[in-house]
This record gives structure tokens, C-alpha cells and sequence, in this order.
């Protein structure tokens, strides 16, 4: 019986692609929970989801040009979420217009240009649902330094974009550049969004941004920490997923999803239960 156990854990991790796999989505469930904190307190759900969608026209153009898809989403994703920044503090129109306006044009832009481009390698349903089977050594390396970036970014910003987030006038008052932090944050999103869409997806991308830190809120005391648990969270869903997705032939973006819903609704029950206690 131990045997077939330890069978049951190895077995999918004989295969390089799974463990490929692997590697990114426990890169990916790490780095956004940890963003994920601070757009959830900042209610930016919104703008996780535009980012998302926004990279379709840079991915469909660097499959034009011969370059990686990877990196032409980084490329549009980082540059919106900077315009975003930019309209919303020249502009006086709102994060959520600014988003909304900014998120239509980019994907319309991308749906049109890949009916037209001369290229069959990008597919909407990978594109859709993600594709983290398919991910090289490349995509591996990639992964993780943008995962050593994001998290050198945050070790030194930390304490400033917390101060920022609860207090950006107080925060402006003592002499924080808080335009600069915001637009570090952005991109720093951006980053994490990248990562999470070669997981889960464009459809499921908020998923992995939003749920395991909107869990961790409930249940830590404060934002350092669930900061920790909600990339706690993140990791084990991916590996839980992964291991559903070889054990029971489903796509892992879906199923990961889903486990970090099945962590949700736990920490919020454990939350309910404790506010009546």
C-alpha cells in the first residue's frame, strides 16, 4: 500500500513536460497572491482581469515578427498598465473608465489582428484556458526570473506600497513618490498576470490574482502575512492541480482554479464562523 502511495506522487514527475509544468505554476501561484494582496486592497479586480486581455495584440504580433509570444504579452501588458496610470493622473477620468476603455481597445485590437495575421501557432483555446503543459526550459527560466525580479521589487518596496495602499495622501504628505510606487505596482502586475496566463489563462487569470489572496485576507492579521499565505495557497493549488490533471485527464487551468474556490469558501466559512464565535 505505501508503494502504490509513493507510485501515486511520483509517477507524473517522470515526465519533463509535467515537470516543467510544475515549475511554472508554482511560480505563477506564488507571485500573484503576493500582487494579489495589494489589488484586492486596492479593489484593482478590474484592472487584473483587463491586463489579462489586453496582451493578445502583443502576443499575435511577436508570433508575427518570429519572437515569443511570452514576450510580446509582457511587452503590451506592462505597457497598459502604465497608460492606465498615466490617464488616470493626467486625465481625471477614473481607474474604472480608464480601465474599461483601454481594456476594450486592446483586445478588440487583438482579435482583429489575429484574423489577419499570417500565422496559425497562437490558439484561442490555449490562449483561453492556458497552456502550461506546453512550457519549455525557456518559459522555465523566464518564469523564474521574473519570480526572482518581483520578488526583489517587493523586499524593498514593501513597507512603502503597504503605506501607499492604506494611506497614499499620508504617504504623499511624509514624501513617498507615490505616482512611482503606483506605477512599480502596475508593473510588477503586469509581470505576475503574464506568468499567470501560460497557467490558467485569460478566462481564469483573475482566479489566480484574486482567490487565494482575498482567502489569506480572512484569514491573516495582517497584510505582511497574508502576503505568506496566500502564495501558501497559491503553490498548492497548483501542485493539487496538476496532480488531478494527470491523474484524472482534466485541463489543470480549470482545476486549479477550482481548488483555490474550494480554499475561498473555507477560509470564508472559518471567517463566519469566527465573527459569531
Amino acid at each position: 500500500m505505501l508503494e502504490a502511495a509513493i507510485q501515486l506522487l511520483t509517477a507524473p514527475w517522470q515526465y519533463a513536460f509535467l515537470l516543467r509544468a510544475l515549475i511554472v505554476a508554482v511560480l505563477a501561484g506564488i507571485m500573484c497572491p503576493l500582487l494579489g494582496v495589494f489589488v484586492v486592497t486596492r479593489q484593482f479586480g478590474f484592472m487584473g482581469d483587463a491586463l489579462a486581455h489586453s496582451v493578445l495584440p502583443g502576443m499575435v504580433l511577436a508570433l508575427w515578427l518570429g519572437a515569443s509570444p511570452f514576450l510580446g504579452a509582457m511587452a503590451t501588458a506592462v505597457g497598459m498598465a502604465l497608460l492606465v496610470g498615466y490617464l488616470m493622473r493626467r486625465t481625471g477620468i477614473g481607474a474604472d473608465t480608464s480601465i474599461g476603455v483601454l481594456f476594450a481597445g486592446f483586445f478588440a485590437l487583438g482579435l482583429i489582428l489575429l484574423n489577419v495575421a499570417p500565422t496559425q501557432s497562437l490558439k484561442l483555446d490555449e490562449l483561453l484556458l492556458g497552456q502550461v503543459l506546453g512550457a519549455t526550459w525557456m518559459d522555465v527560466a523566464m518564469a523564474a526570473g521574473l519570480t526572482l525580479i518581483v520578488l526583489l521589487v517587493l523586499g524593498a518596496l514593501q513597507r512603502d506600497l503597504v503605506f501607499t495602499t492604506f494611506d497614499p495622501f499620508g504617504a504623499a504628505v511624509a514624501g513617498l513618490p507615490t505616482q512611482v510606487l503606483d506605477a512599480v505596482l502596475l508593473t510588477l502586475l503586469a509581470v505576475v498576470i503574464v506568468l499567470a496566463l501560460q497557467v490558467v489563462g485569460i478566462v481564469l487569470v483573475i482566479s489566480l490574482l484574486i482567490t487565494p489572496a482575498a482567502a489569506a485576507l480572512m484569514l491573516a492579521r495582517n497584510h505582511r502575512r497574508a502576503m505568506g499565505l496566500g502564495a501558501l495557497l497559491g503553490a498548492v493549488a497548483a501542485v493539487l492541480g496538476l496532480y488531478a490533471s494527470y491523474h484524472f485527464n482534466l485541463p489543470p487551468g480549470p482545476v486549479i482554479a477550482l481548488i483555490l474556490t474550494g480554499f475561498f469558501v473555507v477560509a470564508a466559512i472559518w471567517k463566519s464562523h469566527q465573527a459569531h464565535a
